[in-house]
């Protein structure tokens, strides 16, 4: 699939896609589409090399998906209500009511549209087999979307020849199908609700993100300071006065979200707000809550879920997970180590993982000591060599390590799926951590249309021959072992 762009590319030379490189990054700093690294904004590396994923493979992964968020949706509907998940033994209620996310705050608080999960994001990898597999799930308050969006708008600009050799399915449909989600999830007989993006400021990595979707959904981008909760409604501060608002899709995590519930030195929350959503004259998306679901060790779960809730069995498997508060398991993986990622389950953006065949003896000694003084904190999986697909680095195209975090949106309905979603990439050689803050970086990621559907089997994705930009071809780098690509 990648060979007409590698025919396009070498014919170019190298000093023009160099030039066409930089303009990328300058791009993204001129539009703010940055992330902090040691104190500096940098832009978000873009890869000149996008993603391509064939219309046949896609309808798996999305079917998939969806069908982990219909699964996922019910199980935190069960957990902040009726429980029949423990009543039935399908999973212990100490793990969910230790996990860190838990909020009894949310217990019995249901949502107008049903839906919990308004935007989620599922990280998938392939394994060695091929075969598709979930990382973890992001169903709390997943981030990306943006160079999603932005990665599509760059590439069209410096790279729009190589759209004439394939038909690549759109993103532009993301604000529009978040808006009427959200609008969805309006509270009853309001026919027109207000929305807002409710953001912790500027100084937050994600904050373009929601300067973005506010822009192109066209509602208010706010701060708690700009909203004010009065006999249980919220009202939005304005110039000609207060405004009622109906919907809030929330960008501030659950502990500092109304200081009235949880953590009382809160700033960049709104002071009974959580009331206001339990009385039901304002929606909340995502719900509060819902980082239950991302925990790790009820990931290992999900399959269970799946087929608890839906009847079904699961479209895409997780990666093979040990529960470490089993102390038959617990045993095997602190005896060898070496041989597994370890990862907290409460972690995000790759930290804390600690990759077991890439580590010396006395980070593996630490980590033993660690995982005995508290087993319910870690999970264990074994190491993937994971696919690679071709990346523009050092003026040649070779193989780097990817994984990828399609976008879904719920709205009390339908499940859809944006085409396309974040590919992240490793831009060292052999790196097995895809995060911007471990040195990672993104692609455009290119969901063929049905027409080009070259064949009913799915595409193992493996890089190209290395491509020196003067013409001449490289030797293959070989596919390294992989861990963990939070």
């Amino acid at each position: 699939m990648y060979r007409k762009i590698v025919d396009v590319l070498a014919d170019l030379k190298a000093s023009d896609l160099r030039s066409r490189f930089d303009h990328l990054g300058q791009t993204f700093t001129d539009r703010g589409v940055t992330f902090a690294l040691g104190g500096e904004e940098r832009p978000f590396p873009l890869d000149l090399i996008p993603r391509i994923i064939a219309a046949s493979e896609w309808e798996e992964l999305a079917a998939g998906v969806r069908q982990r968020v219909h699964a996922l949706e019910a199980f935190l509907d069960d957990v902040y209500g009726e429980g029949a998940c423990f009543s039935d033994g399908l999973i212990p209620r100490r793990l969910v009511t230790t996990s860190p996310h838990f909020r009894r705050e949310a217990v019995g608080i249901v949502e107008q549209n049903g839906a919990r999960i308004t935007v989620s994001g599922i990280d998938i990898v392939r394994d060695e087999g091929g075969r598709l597999r979930v990382l973890e799930d992001n169903v709390r308050i997943p981030s990306g979307v943006s160079y999603v969006i932005e990665n599509r708008r760059a590439m069209t600009q410096s790279f729009g020849s190589l759209f004439s050799q394939y038909r690549v399915h759109p993103v532009d449909e993301y604000p529009s199908r978040l808006l009427h989600a959200l609008r969805q999830s309006a509270p009853d007989g309001i026919r027109d609700p207000t929305v807002v993006v409710l953001t912790p400021g500027v100084h937050n990595a994600a904050y373009f993100e929601h300067v973005l979707l506010a822009r192109l959904m066209g509602v208010e981008l706010v701060e708690g300071s700009d909203l004010v909760v009065i006999g249980n409604s919220l009202f939005m501060r304005t110039t000609q006065g207060e405004r009622p608002v109906h919907v809030v899709y929330r960008r501030v995590d659950d502990e500092w979200i109304d200081p009235l519930h949880f953590r009382p030195d809160s700033v960049v929350g709104v002071a009974g707000l959580v009331n206001a959503v339990r009385a039901k004259t304002v929606s909340m998306s995502n719900a509060i809550g819902n980082g239950v679901a991302d925990d790790k060790l009820i990931y290992t779960y999900v399959p269970e879920l799946i087929r608890y809730y839906l009847n079904e069995d699961p479209l895409l498997e997780n990666v093979e997970t040990y529960r470490l508060e089993d102390p038959e398991c617990l045993h095997e993986i602190l005896d060898h180590l070496e041989r597994y990622v370890v990862k907290p389950v409460d972690g995000s953006g790759g930290k804390g993982i600690v990759i077991g065949p890439q580590s010396d003896e006395a980070t593996l000694r630490d980590l033993r000591t660690t995982i005995i003084s508290n087993p319910r904190g870690f999970i264990a999986q074994r190491t993937v060599s994971l696919s690679t697909v071709p990346t523009f680095v050092d003026n040649q195209m070779s193989p780097r390590h990817v994984d990828l975090r399609p976008f879904a949106i719920s709205d009390g309905n339908e499940v859809w799926v944006l085409p396309g979603g974040l590919t992240r990439v490793a831009l060292a050689e052999g790196a097995l951590v895809v995060n911007s803050s471990q040195g990672g970086g993104s692609k455009d990621t290119w969901v063929l249309a049905n027409a080009q559907r070259s064949s009913p089997e799915p595409v193992v994705e493996t890089a190209a021959p290395p491509i020196s930009f003067d013409g001449e071809r490289r030797r293959q780098v070989p596919e390294r072992p992989a861990g963990s690509n939070q």
